[in-house]
């Protein structure tokens, strides 16, 4: 309620004042939609959001095991990013075995532990996510660089989908749609840098991925920096595209995009 703050004659926050506000904009906005799960994209949700958690529980330890790891053997080579790779943890196993016990190789022996625990817990939940995806959502997965990751995550996010009245409802959601900042002649558009940055994310992860594919994606990224974008406007506006795919293929009264899907994604 930032905005419905800065706008009011009451200043500062509190319990009151925040009410007040919510109070004024349900009455200026009486058709917002209700936020409320379905079975299915609350039972994705949770599954991602846990899984999130061990993976920032197990990178922390990643990076206190890096640490230790340094401290007694600073030619040690450690690979970034593989220290959730079995062989690699194997490796630095061994050679603290061949090391003079000490607290040191103790506690970074039992860093290699936890997160060999915690690798095998991610990649079950990985497993289990993915499972639930194509019995939920399989259209979103068919959805050139949309993994399941990436589709239970706009799954859980966008909540039910049928609270949307349209696209650009969705595409504000998700902080997607460009804000008109024009002025007399001047037409032009700037970021967004609200709605649901979690949803903006997944958006952002399959269209970076769609700019690896050749693929509709690609082509729409190419032609639109032929026309004078930039990278960042280039980007943004597939994003808004793929709003309007992932959308339609979320919504449950639709029965595909098949026919539309090389000119929107």
């Amino acid at each position: 309620m930032a905005g419905a703050r800065s706008s009011a004659r009451t200043r500062g926050k509190s319990d009151p004042i925040d009410g007040l506000a919510i109070a004024r904009a349900a009455l200026r906005e009486p058709n917002l939609p209700r936020a409320e799960h379905s079975e299915a994209s609350r039972e994705l949700k949770l599954l991602v959001d846990h899984r999130e958690d061990l993976v920032t529980v197990r990178t922390q330890m990643q990076n206190r095991l890096r640490w230790h790891l340094h401290e007694f053997d600073p030619e040690l080579d450690v690979p970034d990013r593989a220290l959730d790779r079995y062989v690699v943890l194997d490796r630095i196993q061994a050679r603290l075995a061949e090391l003079p016990a000490s607290m040191v190789t103790r506690l970074a022996g039992e860093l290699v532990e936890d997160i060999r625990v915690l690798t095998r817990r991610v990649n079950a939940l990985e497993k289990e996510i993915t499972a639930v995806v194509r019995q939920r959502a399989p259209r979103l997965l068919e959805l050139p660089g949309c993994g399941p990751l990436s589709a239970a995550k706009t799954v859980g996010e966008t909540a039910n989908p049928a609270r949307f009245r349209t696209e650009a409802c969705f595409a504000m959601h998700a902080g997607v749609a460009p804000i008109p900042a024009s002025s007399g002649a001047t037409q032009r558009h700037r970021l967004a840098r609200g709605g649901n940055r979690q949803l903006n994310a997944a958006l952002h992860r399959i269209a970076v991925t769609q700019l690896r594919l050749d693929g509709p994606g690609r082509g729409y990224y190419q032609r639109r920096r032929s026309q004078g974008d930039t990278k960042a406007e280039a980007l943004r506006a597939l994003q808004r595209r793929l709003a309007r795919v992932v959308f339609t293929r979320l919504d449950p009264t639709t029965d595909g995009l098949s026919a539309s899907l090389p000119a929107a994604a």
